[in-house]
């Protein structure tokens, strides 16, 4: 069955739903359906999409084609809206470089089935939907009239009040009745008919883009928080001018961002103060829309020379305000499926934990920033009552096939569900994966009953019941030929987890090697976490339910629990008995609790390792050498060329030997900071001028990577990474402006290097390159290098988010080293040439990820700087590897593929020789 999978779209929220399409291309059981990409763009196109584009970190990172683009003088990203106007050809154009152009009579030559991973409006409101009614594509999750109710939050709200719900009070605020009236009257009134705190929403939004909570009555946050709801933005000529030319910039970039901005296209007007009413007026020379970054930029500049105020207003804005009372209490969210007879499952509730008030974007899908607890931690009746409650708001609203219930517990015990919504995230460790896990139930099995249920759904609404009928019995009958299935498959066991600062991340490498591999015919993946300390490795093997844990602290958390004896919530074993309709045909093996092996105990279980780890452990040698020991054949690079390549220090040291190009550099240890910390401060500033970078010499790419601009940030970064106790120092935390929940090692020493510059170079670039070695027919070591991604960062240097999770990091693949194609790929040889010549000097094996800084001079001379060596980079979906690996014609499991058959040809070697 061809399933054509719509991702991208028009919405705010495009970056998650492109993420989201790409886990379920990667994730259907390739046995049973046949994923077509259609992507769809933000103008609305709908594109057949080269597969190599799939694996792209972001949609900017691949479209609109660089080619495309007018020359941003800040080599700012930007979406094909901000193109402004284009013609019919210029449409075209941009599309044939990533894919084929689809008109819409063409979809059902191409699918049997539309799986919508399309959030927000143009995806969850109704439109797609009745679009593919009117093809007669059957498509998955609700219809059209519940899927325009779900995209409309005070629809809701007015439909909840009039049946007498629980949920919390509101008020409306319409843009018109905002303009005209007074804004400390209108906040005044709110408070004293809703209290404090104030939850401010966009209503036709979704994953709380648009949303803040207003804890006090500061007039000038009001503002600004309906402003954010609205997407407008106010600025004053004193703000502007108060800015430096790159603050200016990344000002614009942030304000320009879909998520936690305004977006574009805006429309710039000139804003009355005095009497805050309706005063507000195109500016003279700015009447037209206002497409791009570098225009607004400009615009504003030139704005300021007459205005004191102007006004940003997104041309796709919201029109009305919901505001509505706080709920103090435990927030839950909850997925609601229909079971094979129609009548809807609530799969166990989660909670969300964190430390902030708003669940917000970045807290919904970054993992690590928020906890996620499944089942919420409360007595089985109150779980029952919120599952009731949910399966009930499902019928009401009249839901099909699967949607997603949030709401909250208040301290009183009283229940209040709001937001339902008609789709969720469908990133490998979201709401929608993770419980469905708890039911003992896969990504790739969970998408198929999806799939079965939603083609149920369409043929009971009345969609061509004949065809859809056929097409019903088909998967029935395939998906009992699958469960019978007997192949002999190649046993991985996938370790991931560790105790470094980017376990998270490792988390997320293992998850996607472990579907990469469970949805090929070849391999049979066995998730392992590892855990312990370096004195002891301890190894256990996951369920699925377990291994889909938001991070890797949940997981650990998991396996304390299994430990110490506790049984499972009682609840899930009543919801287990209840999904056995489900499981008993779509499941494969019961669910477990985790079950800790010993190296010896693996050697018997797997044949070969994936080591998802990065960091210590993992990119040190000391696992490698206990896999060794039991003859288990494993990725990337040996002992030996690890244990120097996880050491930054000696890693610069040994290049700068071999004639290559590094930073200048030296080690700052703590015992001399301890005895004397103003000899210390001073002898590293004799050194090295500011600004300069400070990072951990053993610790993983990113993590504690820092640009000390003066010396109080020397002071704070000393004293956190100098620390004792494991929590971090407020003061310092501050002084560098850490993130939240960032985390910050604990050393006895760092590595200071100069800051790499222009310099004077002609062109100037950070860059990451990826390598895979294999044996030739001489059984001598080749080292392919890919095309290298260059890497844009958003701050001072390039967080972990940037490089590995989707939707965050901006890279283009190839790298711009020049306009000119020809010079282009004269640069990017003699940069590969180096990049395998540090592999060579370093011995890497296997695969491995190299980054770099590259000038090019005036006459053409190209110096590359190597930053780093990473000998088991990150393997999560979104990372720019994948991006390289698919220009060189490797799918990710073709390249994962080829990594385990070198592991295995390497041991295979030892053993002979």
């Amino acid at each position: 069955m061809k399933i054509g999978i719509f991702f991208g779209g028009t919405s705010r929220e495009r970056e998650i739903s492109f993420a989201g399409g790409r886990t379920v291309f990667d994730n259907l059981d390739k046995a049973l359906f046949q994923p077509v990409p259609i992507f769809v763009d933000s103008l609305g196109q709908f594109i057949l999409l080269d597969w190599q584009f799939i694996y792209k970190g972001t949609i900017r990172d691949f479209y609109p084609p660089v080619s495309s683009q007018p020359p941003s003088l800040h080599h700012l990203q930007v979406y094909i809206e901000s193109l402004g106007e284009l013609s019919h050809d210029e449409k075209f154009e941009a599309i044939a470089k990533v894919g084929r152009k689809i008109d819409a009579e063409q979809l059902p030559l191409l699918m049997d089935f539309a799986f919508l991973a399309l959030h927000g409006p143009g995806g969850e409101d109704g439109a797609i939907q009745g679009m593919l009614e009117w093809l007669g594509i059957p498509y998955s999750g609700s219809g059209i009239l519940p899927s325009a109710f779900g995209i409309d939050k005070i629809a809701q709200k007015n439909l909840l009040k009039a049946l007498g719900q629980p949920t919390p009070d509101f008020r409306v605020i319409t843009a018109e009745e905002w303009d005209r009236t007074d804004h400390a009257a209108t906040l005044a009134y709110l408070v004293r008919e809703l209290g404090l705190p104030l939850v401010l929403k966009a209503p036709r939004q979704g994953s709380s883009i648009g949303v803040s909570i207003l804890k006090t009555d500061d007039l000038s946050k009001f503002e600004a928080a309906i402003e954010r709801s609205l997407f407008r933005k106010t600025l004053t000529r004193a703000d502007w001018q108060r800015l430096g030319e790159q603050d200016k910039v990344a000002w614009v970039q942030h304000l320009t961002d879909i998520r936690e901005g305004i977006g574009l296209p805006v429309i710039m007007e000139e804003a009355g103060i005095g009497n805050r009413e309706a005063a507000h007026s195109p500016l003279p020379d700015s009447r037209s829309t206002i497409y791009h970054p570098e225009t607004l930029l400009f615009t504003l500049d030139q704005a300021f020379e007459t205005a004191e105020t102007v006004r940003l207003t997104n041309v796709d804005g919201e029109t009305q305000v919901l505001v509505e009372s706080f709920v103090a209490g435990r927030e839950f969210s909850c997925i609601v499926v229909e079971d094979p007879y129609g009548a809807p499952l609530a799969l166990p509730p989660t909670e969300i934990v964190k430390g902030e008030e708003m669940f917000d974007y970045r807290s919904k899908y970054l993992p690590g920033l928020a906890r996620k607890v499944t089942p919420i931690d409360l007595p089985e009746d109150k779980i029952q009552e919120i599952r009731e409650a949910c399966e009930e708001m499902f019928r009401t609203f009249g839901f099909q096939v699967y949607a997603r219930l949030d709401g909250f517990v208040g301290h009183d015990g009283r229940l209040f569900l709001n937001d339902p919504n008609t789709t969720s995230g469908m990133l490998p460790a979201s709401f929608f994966f993770h419980q469905a896990a708890e039911i003992g139930l896969n990504p790739s099995q969970f998408l198929t009953y999806l799939i079965r249920t939603s083609l149920a759904a369409r043929r009971r609404a009345g969609l061509r019941p004949v065809k859809l009928g056929t097409l019903l019995e088909q998967l029935d009958t395939a998906v009992a030929g699958r469960q019978h299935e007997a192949t002999e498959r190649i046993r991985v066991a996938v370790i991931m987890g560790g105790y470094s600062s980017e376990r998270h991340i490792s988390v997320e490498s293992g998850r996607n090697i472990f579907e990469k591999l469970s949805s090929s015919a070849k391999y049979a993946p066995v998730p392992v976490f590892l855990t312990g300390s370096a004195q002891e490795h301890k190894l256990y093997v996951l369920p699925i339910n377990v291994m889909l844990k938001d991070n890797a602290d949940d997981i650990r958390e998991k396996i304390e629990h299994a430990e110490a004896g506790e049984a499972p919530h009682p609840i899930l074993a009543r919801i287990r008995q209840e999904a056995n309709v489900i499981t008993s045909t779509y499941a494969g093996q019961a669910l477990a609790q985790p079950r800790r092996v010993s190296f010896e105990e693996l050697a018997g279980m797997v044949d070969e390792v994936f080591i998802a780890l990065h960091g210590r452990p993992g990119e040190d040698g000391a696992l490698q050498q206990e896999l060794e020991r039991f003859n288990l054949p494993y990725n990337g690079s040996g002992v030996a060329s690890s244990s120097i390549t996880i050491n930054k220090f000696e890693t610069n040291k040994r290049l700068r030997e071999a004639g290559l190009l590094v930073a200048e550099h030296r080690m700052a240890n703590k015992l001399e900071w301890q005895a004397d910390a103003e000899s210390f401060y001073r002898s590293l500033e004799m050194q090295f001028a500011y600004p300069f970078i400070a990072k951990p010499a053993d610790d993983g790419c990113s993590s504690a990577v820092k640009k000390i601009k003066s010396r109080a940030e020397l002071e704070a970064f000393c004293q956190l990474i100098f620390r004792t106790e494991e929590d971090l120092l407020e003061g310092p935390a501050e002084v560098l402006h850490l993130g939240f929940k960032e985390e910050f090692p604990r050393k006895d020493a760092f590595l200071v290097e100069t800051l790499i510059s222009r310099d004077g170079a002609a062109h100037f670039l950070e860059i990451t390159g990826g390598l895979l070695t294999s044996y030739d027919e001489d059984g001598l070591l080749d080292i392919e290098v890919f095309e290298a991604s260059e890497a844009l960062a958003t701050g001072e240097v390039l967080s972990l988010e940037e490089k590995f999770l989707a939707g965050e990091g901006q890279n283009i693949t190839p790298a711009r080293y020049d306009a000119d194609p020809v010079e282009r790929q004269r640069i990017s040889n003699e940069v590969k040439a180096v990049l395998r010549r540090v592999a060579e000097v370093l011995d890497i094996q296997g695969y491995a990820r190299i980054d770099a800084f590259v000038r090019v001079r005036q006459e053409g001379e190209v110096e590359v700087l190597i930053i780093e060596v990473n000998s088991l980079p990150g393997m999560t979906p979104a990372t720019c590897i994948f991006h390289q690996t698919a220009l060189a014609g490797y799918t990710p499991y073709q390249f994962i593929d080829r990594i385990l058959e070198f592991g295995k040809e390497r041991a295979e070697k030892a053993v002979n020789s």
